[in-house]
C-alpha cells in the first residue's frame, strides 16, 4: 500500500534515486526539465569523442513502476497549500517535497538547452573545435579538470595541451598529495602542460588569458573546470531566499530537512550538508532521506522507525580517469593517509564505461 504524495523536483542521481527508493511505497512523482536522465560522468568524454555523443542519455520511462515522471519546470513551493507549482501553472500536490535540483556544471559537462538533440549538438561543437584546435587550455586542476585534459590529450596527442590550477597542486581539494603528485606524472609523461600557482582569466584579445603574474598564454579553445553552482535561484526568486545559505546551498538539518520542516527536503549537490560534492555522497543522502520521508509518512503506529541522522562524508573513494585505460583511484584508509591505486583499479571502476552500465540499470535499461 502506497501513502502520501511525494514530489521529487531534479532527476539527477540523488533524485532518481530517491524517487526510485520510495516508489513501492508513496505516490511519487519525479519533475525535471529535461526529458532524459543525464548521465554527467560520462559527459566529459562525450564532449571530445564523437562515439560517445549518445551515452549520457537514458530516459526516465523505466525508472519508476508506480510512480509518473513529469517534464517541466518547478517555478514556486507554495508551503501554505502543500503544492509544486510548475511553469506552466499546473500545481502537484505533496505530502513531502524534495528539493534535488544539483548544481549547474561548466561545459562539456552541461544539459544544454532542454532536449537531448541540443546537448548533442553542443558536444559535437566541442569535438569539433578540439579536433581543429593547435592549443588547447584547461582551466582548473580538481578531478574534473584532471580528467578533461587527459581525454584531449588522447584524443589529440598531435596538438598542444595546458592545464592551469590556481592551486599549488593538483586535486588538492582530496586532501591528498600523493593522488596529486600522481596526477601530474601522468599528465607530463604525456606532454601536457601544467601551470600551477597559475590562476587565469579571459586577455584582452580574444582567444587570449591572461595569469595572476600578467602571462598571456594564447589558446584556440578553453575549458573552465572551476567549480559548479547550485540550482536554486529559482527558490530565491520564489521567495525562498531564507533557505538558502551565502554560497546558495539549501541549508540543512541533520535529517536533510530544509528548515527544520518534516515535510521539506533537500539532497545532493543542492544542500549545504557536506562540502564534498561528488556522486558518493549524493546517493547516501537520497538514501538516507527515502528512510526519514518514510518514517515521515508513517510517524504513527506501534511499529513505528526513528529517523536517521546524516553524517557528512569526509572521506569516500575518489576515481579520477585518465582516458579509457588508466587513472588513480583514492582510497580512504581508517587512521592513516589515503591510499593511492593505480589503473588496473581505477578502469575496472570507472575509467573504461564511466559506469554508464551501472546508471542503466539504475534507470530500468540493460546495461549495454
Amino acid at each position: 500500500m502506497r501513502d502520501g504524495d511525494v514530489v521529487v523536483i531534479g532527476g539527477g542521481y540523488a533524485g532518481v534515486r530517491l524517487a526510485k527508493r520510495l516508489d513501492a511505497t508513496a505516490r511519487v512523482t519525479l519533475v525535471d526539465r529535461k526529458e532524459v536522465f543525464f548521465h554527467r560522468i560520462s559527459s566529459l568524454r562525450a564532449g571530445v569523442r564523437p562515439e560517445w555523443s549518445m551515452t549520457p542519455f537514458i530516459p526516465y520511462d523505466r525508472l519508476l513502476h508506480e510512480g509518473r515522471v513529469v517534464v517541466g519546470k518547478a517555478t514556486r513551493i507554495d508551503t501554505d497549500e502543500r503544492q509544486v507549482v510548475l511553469a506552466t501553472g499546473e500545481r502537484l500536490p505533496y505530502d513531502v517535497v524534495v528539493i534535488a535540483t544539483g548544481a549547474d556544471y561548466p561545459e562539456p559537462a552541461r544539459f544544454t538547452g532542454t532536449t537531448t538533440e541540443e546537448t548533442i549538438k553542443s558536444f559535437a561543437g566541442h569535438q569539433r573545435k578540439i579536433a581543429a584546435a593547435g592549443h588547447v587550455l584547461v582551466v582548473g586542476g580538481g578531478p574534473s579538470g584532471v580528467e578533461l585534459s587527459a581525454e584531449i590529450r588522447l584524443a589529440r596527442p598531435d596538438a598542444r595541451v595546458t592545464l592551469a590550477h590556481s592551486g599549488p597542486t593538483l586535486l588538492h581539494s582530496t586532501g591528498s598529495e600523493r593522488a596529486g603528485r600522481k596526477a601530474l606524472a601522468w599528465l607530463e609523461s604525456h606532454d601536457v602542460e601544467v601551470r600551477l600557482d597559475s590562476f587565469m582569466s579571459p586577455g584582452n584579445d580574444f582567444g587570449t588569458y591572461r595569469d595572476a603574474h600578467g602571462n598571456i598564454v594564447d589558446a584556440d579553445v578553453s575549458f573552465w573546470a572551476t567549480g559548479t553552482t547550485p540550482n536554486t535561484l529559482w527558490l530565491r526568486l520564489a521567495g525562498h531566499g531564507d533557505w538558502l545559505n551565502p554560497g546558495g546551498h539549501v541549508k540543512v538539518d541533520r535529517r536533510l530537512r530544509v528548515g527544520g520542516r518534516p515535510d521539506v527536503f533537500a539532497v545532493g549537490d543542492v544542500n549545504d550538508a557536506t562540502e564534498l560534492k561528488i556522486t558518493p555522497a549524493a546517493l547516501a543522502q537520497a538514501d538516507l532521506a527515502a528512510h526519514n520521508i518514510r518514517v515521515q509518512l508513517h510517524s504513527s503506529g506501534r511499529h513505528r522507525k526513528e529517523p536517521r541522522l546524516y553524517r557528512p562524508i569526509q572521506r569516500t573513494p575518489l576515481i579520477v580517469p585518465f582516458g579509457a585505460a588508466d587513472g588513480l583511484t583514492l582510497l580512504p584508509v581508517p587512521g592513516g593517509e589515503s591510499a593511492v591505486l593505480g589503473g588496473r583499479t581505477s578502469v575496472l571502476a570507472k575509467a573504461k564505461t564511466l559506469m554508464t552500465p551501472y546508471m542503466r540499470r539504475q534507470l530500468g535499461y540493460t546495461a549495454a
